[in-house]
């Protein structure tokens, strides 16, 4: 009696990038929450599967450059950016270096800072803080 032959398994091979044609942007979506002691860059792709993390305290040229080459890797040539700030009652403002970015076109800069229309009471008291 002859051994029985199974089917040959074929190799699959997956890419993380989408199919895209010559000299169409791929665009993904930048979240970037940038205070004065923490900057966080996460890119999610359209639809908003998380694609890319990182968070560096100390420079936010260095997060957004290793961003910008994980981008790159996985295919996305531009980004729709989306600041936010801490918001609230404190600053409103994106600290310094927030926006940088390398190598990856920008589509549109979007600022969505929570704004409150009835927060907490702010320190300083009835005169203010200095008296």
């Amino acid at each position: 009696m002859t051994p029985h032959k199974g089917k040959e398994k074929k190799e699959q091979v997956i890419s993380l990038s989408p199919q895209v044609a010559e000299g169409e942007n791929v665009f993904g979506v930048c979240y970037t929450f940038a205070c004065f002691s923490d900057n966080f860059v996460h890119v999610t792709d359209i639809f908003g599967k998380e694609t890319i993390y990182g968070s560096l305290p100390y420079a936010a040229t260095l997060a957004a450059q290793g961003v910008a080459l994980r981008c790159k890797e996985l295919g996305i040539t531009a980004l729709h950016v989306k600041l936010w700030a801490t918001g609230g009652n404190r600053t409103k403002t994106p600290g310094p270096g927030a926006q940088a970015h390398s190598g990856v076109e920008v589509g549109r800069i979007e600022e969505v800072t929570p704004n409150p229309s009835d927060g907490t009471r702010e320190k300083g008291g009835h005169r203010g803080h200095y008296l």
